[in-house]
Order: C-alpha cells, then structure tokens, then sequence
C-alpha cells in the first residue's frame, strides 16, 4: 500500500513535499538512509488475611449518600479541569502564533502543445498566450520565540519567497525576511521588526513520553488561531518510517489533528511551552501527525541566526540495516555471501566522502560508531548527528570476517551530491 506523506501545506503551492512509499522487494523494504548521503501470591494472602477479620458496621445511609455526592463533585471538577487548562495555555500562548502569507514568482510552465506548429496552424491568433512569468501564493503558521521578532516556521512554508508577510492575532500585518532556511531538517526562522512582541517559551522535547498531553495552535486551511489536543502518540519516530527519507529528523508523532496550513505552527505541552513544531501529515489517515522536537528546531535556528545556513555532518555512505531478507536479496541479486547476521552494511561510498577518504568500501558491515553498538541505519544517523563538523569519529567494521577499527573526519555535507 502506497503511504504518502503530505507536508501540511495548507494552500501553499511554493514548494510540494509528498514522497512515498514503494511497493518493492524485500530489499527495498529495509531502512535506507540516503540522508548520510546528502548522508502473585503476596496479594492472595493480603486479601484472604482481610476477609477473615470481623466486618464493620454498615454505614449510614445519610451520610453514605453525602459522601457519593461528594465523590460525584470531585469527579466533576477534574474533568472540567481539563478545558480550563487548555484555555489557559491557549490564552498565554496563542498572541504569539503568527500566520505566514507567502509568495513566490515563477516562470509559466507552457505545454510543449502549445508550441507544436500544428497546434499554432489550427488555432492561428486564437491560440492562448500565457503569461512569461506568474504568482503563486501560500499560507503557513509561525510561532514568534524571542520579543524582538524571530520567528520559527517550516523551510518547506518561505523557503524561495520573494515576499513574506506576518499576521499577529491582534490583527497587525509585518513585513517578514527570511533569515534563512534549511530544507533537510525543514526549519526556517523569519524576522519581523518589533519591540515587545509576544513571544512562546521553548520547552525540553528530549523528555518527552508517549501518553503527555499535547496542544496544537495554527492556521488549518486559512482558518485562524485553530486549536486542537491529544497526546504524544509517538517519539523518535525516524524520517523514513514516515516515507520522508529527505529528511534528518527523528519526529513526534501525535493524535492533535494537524491539517494543511498548520506547518510551522507550535505543538505545546499542558504548561504551555513549546515541545515541537508541527510540519507533516499522512495523506488520508486521521491522528497521525508529525512534529518536529523543539530542540532540534532551536539548534538549527541557532545556526541560521548566526550564519544564515546549516553546516550538517557527513559522512558519505547509503547503508542498510542487515537482515536476513537482505542477506538473501544479496545472495540472489549480486551473489554475494556476507556471513554476519548483525550490523549496518555499507551499500555504496560517495567518491571522494570523508567515508571514502577513510578507506570505507561497498560490503563494508559497521558494528559500532563512537564507541556504542549499532545495528541499524537510524543509530549511526543519530551518532553522526551528534558529531560537530571536523571530529574524528572512531567506528568499528567488520570487512570479510575481520574487524577493522578505523577513525573517519566528520564533513559537511553538500550542497549538491
């Protein structure tokens, strides 16, 4: 079954981020990063022991119906607690959700027809003229995090823009400037010139577990200032689980219903700080959205405010976990023996990589990278992650039956592969 994901996009037709899924063999099945590329009895007891003693009187009735009234009003007031909870976190937080009108001008696309002489001959001066060049226009939400005006949003919402616009929930409209983006992570911070601003607090998204509670503020299809609650469904739910394998970011899953038009909008905790930045849904499913942890979207933020770009680390190779439907596609498909039942295998090394430049080859298994064991794709992608550009990160390989320690120089990886 094909899965597509949709970055929820809301009206916004700069840029489409839909991969999906394929239906193949077992060996396109498994995990592929091409990101490294771009990279009782006590209780029986204790209760018999209970109901062997005398029994107590039985209560009165007068006072047994005070107390179930009691317990009724209890109850009640919990779980209107709940609402009133979530009002308040809207009420502190929601001035700081922001609204981005986006807009892009293209060259028209003209269909090859239309230049056919045929075409021209049949149709003469009633043929239609396009226009060179046209407008496309989007929407996306925001969240301002510092009183002077910087705001986070999704790459996938301004990224290529020739103009930005922001709308605060007090009605003002500001002029935005991208300060920069970063496709691969799908963050983006915009400035806007204010003093004073409203601003949302960051919160810890390395804690999180599945069950808290989860608030969503944004902009679902051009509809302002939209709330909506769950739950953490999910963490460390890795792009290509998800058909995002472009991406390096291990996501939240959460049941708060996302919609188009919700990129870039907060995903909030029941304090009211910001854990996530929602970014993706899957097209056709309900409660299955996808947000990106709050700190990696601030350590790429911070990078963009200094320096307008993302410096990511690279290490050049395509690998896959080793399994034993993998084993036999190779056995088959390149008739190739590989005798270890554990580990990373290393499908292809880009020339001229750090990898590469290390002495890293095809057929290479990797069991362990700085120092921690690792058997599959997203653990060495999380390692490398972790690594700042230029670190000698040792790894542990085994090549033909022999193990190999070797130290690869962390990269920066391209522009371009």
């Amino acid at each position: 079954m094909t899965n597509k994901i949709e970055s929820d996009r809301a009206q916004l037709d700069i840029i489409e981020i839909v991969p999906a899924a394929s239906k193949s063999s077992p060996w396109r099945k498994a995990t592929t990063y091409l990101s490294l590329v771009l990279l009782g009895a006590g209780v029986t007891l204790g209760g018999n022991a209970l109901l062997s003693q005398a029994q107590p009187p039985l209560p009165n009735p007068e006072i047994a119906a005070l107390s179930e009234d009691r317990d009724k009003q209890q109850t009640r007031n919990s779980v209107s607690a709940a609402p009133n909870l979530v009002a308040d976190v809207v009420e502190r937080v929601g001035p700081a959700v922001v609204r981005i009108n986006a807009s892009k001008t293209v060259a028209t696309e003209i269909p090859n027809a239309f230049n056919d002489p045929y075409f021209r001959r049949f149709f003469g001066d009633r043929a239609p003229k396009l226009p060179d060049r046209q407008v496309r226009r989007g929407t996306g939400s925001g969240f301002i995090i510092s009183a002077d005006g910087k705001i986070l949003t999704n790459a996938h919402v301004v990224e290529g823009a020739d103009t930005v616009e922001v709308k605060l929930k007090d009605g003002r409209t500001l002029a935005g400037k991208v300060v920069g983006t970063d496709s691969l992570t799908d963050v983006a911070v915009v400035q806007v010139e204010g003093n004073n601003l409203p601003f949302a607090r960051l919160g810890n998204s390395d804690t999180l577990k599945p069950g808290e509670s989860a608030i969503a503020i944004g902009n679902p299809l051009g509809l302002d200032n939209t709330v909506t609650t769950g739950i953490i469904s999910a963490v460390g739910r890795n792009s290509s689980q998800i058909g995002a394998g472009d991406k390096r970011v291990d996501f939240i899953q959460t049941d708060a219903a996302i919609n188009p038009g919700n990129s870039g909008g907060p995903l909030l905790n029941d304090r009211g700080e910001v854990i996530a930045m929602n970014t993706a849904i899957i097209q056709g499913a309900q409660g299955l959205g996808f947000a990106i942890p709050i700190g990696t979207a601030q350590a790429i933020a911070e990078q963009l405010i200094a320096t307008g770009k993302v410096e990511h680390p690279y290490l050049g190779i395509q690998m896959v976990a080793l399994t034993p439907e993998v084993k036999a596609e190779l056995q088959r498909s390149r008739n190739l023996d590989i005798s270890e039942d554990e580990g990373v295998l290393i499908v292809q090394v880009v020339p001229d990589s750090p990898a590469d430049r290390a002495g890293l080859r095809s057929g290479d298994i990797l069991k362990a990278i700085n120092g921690k064991p690792t058997s599959d794709p997203s653990s060495v992608q999380q390692a490398v992650e972790k690594a700042t550009v230029g670190d000698a990160l040792p790894i542990r390989l085994h090549r033909q039956g022999k193990a190999i320690d070797q130290t690869i120089r962390v990269g920066t990886l391209p522009d371009r592969l």
